[in-house]
């Protein structure tokens, strides 16, 4: 029973760690470092893991260096995003309000970057919030994006 039942929680761990995971679409290099990468700012894409048909966009600073290199270095809490009906939308889950559906860390750990979706039922509308926060002090920067529900055209 209790192999059982860790098995089931590695499994859903497993399941929402690959839900979160953004693939790289670009970069471009800030700042020029002599030992290790170059500070620079990322854009990545992840759909949400419970609404097919809408992806969104996270563009953030990532630094480079030597603390960058070994994973050392603080981020900013600065992050821009853009989320889109990308195809026909399908609720494949139970939809939480104000529920995660990507984090990263910023720190070695004490600061996380969050993307969070509501859902606006009067205007048909999906809002996706970006915000970083901290274990003692959280930061007021945050990003928005909506996507309201459009019928998609079938080809």
């Amino acid at each position: 029973m209790k192999v059982s039942l860790f098995i089931s929680a590695l499994l859903g761990c497993a399941m929402t760690v690959s839900a979160c995971q953004a693939e790289e679409v670009g970069s471009v290099d800030t700042e020029f470092k002599w030992l290790g990468p170059d500070h620079k700012i990322v854009v990545e894409a992840f759909d949400d893991p419970k609404i097919e048909g809408i992806t969104c966009y996270l563009s953030r600073s990532k630094k480079g260096g030597f603390k960058g290199m070994v994973g050392l270095a603080e981020e900013t809490s600065d992050a821009s995003l853009a989320c889109r009906q990308v195809g026909p939308i399908q609720v494949v889950g139970e939809l939480k309000e104000g529920e995660r559906i990507f984090t990263e860390s910023r720190s070695l750990i004490f600061k996380k970057l969050q993307v969070v979706r509501f859902f606006d039922k009067k205007r048909r509308t999906y809002i996706y919030l970006a915000y970083s926060d901290r274990m003692i002090e959280g930061s007021p920067q945050n990003a928005i994006s909506t996507v309201p529900v459009q019928p998609w055209p079938s080809r």
